[in-house]
């Protein structure tokens, strides 16, 4: 057989053009998935053109050949991917925020002026109950006076906070 370019183009067009659609029919339904059908039909038809006696022998059905080719790449297919991994997208990646601390640090130096006006006692209450974290009970402990005074020092402390805090 004479394989000259012109003629394998010649033969593979003929057969495209008889067999293609059929061809990307049959992908397809076994794709679901109409690119991937495509590139399995162009695959079929390179190898046609590889084994151009197989299309011209005259032995058995050109179509059925092509179909089980179309099969054949189709489970290759299928098999390849199950081999692999499965790919998952990937996340893009987000720059983390960076919060401004300016106004934490104007209010910290604002609440720390107004501290600085009141009387130890009650700035010691504060630091207890607010800072350290106690409650009325263990801040009576640790400042040694009892629970009563905590809770009236805490009171008019915050009392005089607020009146400081609304002056500025």
């Amino acid at each position: 057989m004479d394989r000259t370019s012109t003629g394998d183009e010649a033969l593979v067009h003929a057969v495209y053009s008889e067999h293609g659609r059929a061809m990307l029919v049959y992908a397809t339904r076994l794709l679901d998935d109409r690119a991937a059908a495509e590139d399995v039909v162009q695959e079929a038809l390179v190898r046609a053109w590889r084994h151009p006696d197989v299309l011209t022998n005259g032995r058995g059905s050109v179509r059925g050949w092509l179909l089980t080719v179309v099969r054949n790449i189709v489970i290759d297919r299928i098999r390849a991917r199950d081999s692999r991994p499965r790919e998952v997208a990937e996340e893009p990646e987000r720059p983390p925020v960076a919060r401004d601390h300016a106004d934490a640090v104007a209010a910290s130096v604002t609440v720390h002026a107004a501290l600085g006006t009141l009387s130890d006692e009650h700035r010691a209450v504060l630091e207890q109950v607010y800072l350290h974290g106690r409650n009325l009970d263990e801040a009576a402990v640790a400042l040694g006076v009892p629970k009563g005074t905590v809770k009236s020092r805490s009171f008019y402390a915050l009392r005089a906070l607020r009146s400081v805090m609304e002056a500025r």
